[in-house]
């Protein structure tokens, strides 16, 4: 076997670059005709409807059970460590302000990806390979608007207020922990929260990172269930690469965003 020389690495990498430019531009033009370029959603209300109960309502019991122990495991260990420095009663506050600036939007988005991305690539790509899209453009269905376009919009949706609920009910899940189980003081953990949560700073920001993942991660995610090969295999990783794909965009920009909104620049 020959060993590869410094021009075939080079190479290589050129045509990875390639590759992802490609992916880019053909990703962006989708999303441009999906949802822009004729004529928006098919079907009417019904159909955004549906799928809103599809992508939205059925991943609500994963949020809801998620967002009660995650803010459990945050009252546990603000307490544990606010009471080194005699704190403990802020312990609202940390709680809250961790949730709505960060974990109710990223972890909403990082299930999200991981229930509901990874459900519409997979059933995206099954219409593809049973020819059901090809089929629709024969009878002169657009499928980008029939199909793809309630699915993006239902996603578009459906996460901003999914991280909403995961925040509240995370809010309350500390709280039970905070007041019932450790002994904070009920007005203090509510006051305290009150006094630092702002509508602007804390809460719009959040519902805006928000909106940019469930932008990203949907975009994603029915792209690579469009552009996938009809195959077992190639199902299989279009929808690996939703997963893992969202992810990273997810956590990438979510650096970015809090360096914009809460960075001292």
């Amino acid at each position: 076997m020959r060993k590869q020389s410094m021009l075939d690495r080079v190479g290589l990498f050129g045509r990875a670059g390639i590759d992802m430019v490609s992916v880019l531009g053909r990703s962006t033009i989708f999303l441009f005709h999906a949802l822009l370029g004729r004529g928006g959603i098919g079907g009417g209300f019904g159909l955004l409807l549906k799928q809103l109960h599809s992508v939205g309502v059925m991943s609500l019991v994963i949020i809801v059970v998620s967002g009660v122990f995650i803010g459990m495991v945050l009252a546990l260990q603000g307490f544990s460590i606010l009471s080194s420095y005699g704190s403990e009663q802020a312990v609202g506050q940390m709680v809250a302000l961790t949730l709505l600036r960060e974990l109710g939007p990223v972890v909403t988005a990082l299930l999200f990806a991981g229930r509901a991305g990874s459900a519409l690539t997979a059933e995206i790509g099954n219409m593809k390979s049973t020819e059901q899209l090809s089929s629709l453009e024969m009878i002169g269905v657009d499928p980008l608007k029939y199909i793809i376009a309630p699915r993006m919009w239902a996603g578009f949706i459906s996460l901003p207020v999914l991280a909403m609920i995961f925040s509240v009910v995370g809010i309350w899940g500390g709280s039970w922990v905070a007041v019932d189980w450790l002994g904070v003081y009920d007005g203090s953990y509510w006051a305290n929260m009150q006094n630092s949560v702002t509508f602007t700073g804390d809460v719009l920001n959040g519902i805006i990172k928000s909106i940019v993942f469930a932008f990203v991660v949907t975009w994603i995610a029915v792209f690579q269930g469009y552009d996938c090969e009809p195959t077992s295999e190639g199902i299989s990783r279009a929808t690996t690469k939703t997963v893992v794909y969202a992810s990273l965009a997810v956590l990438g920009l979510d650096f970015i965003l809090t360096a914009l909104m809460f960075g001292d620049f």
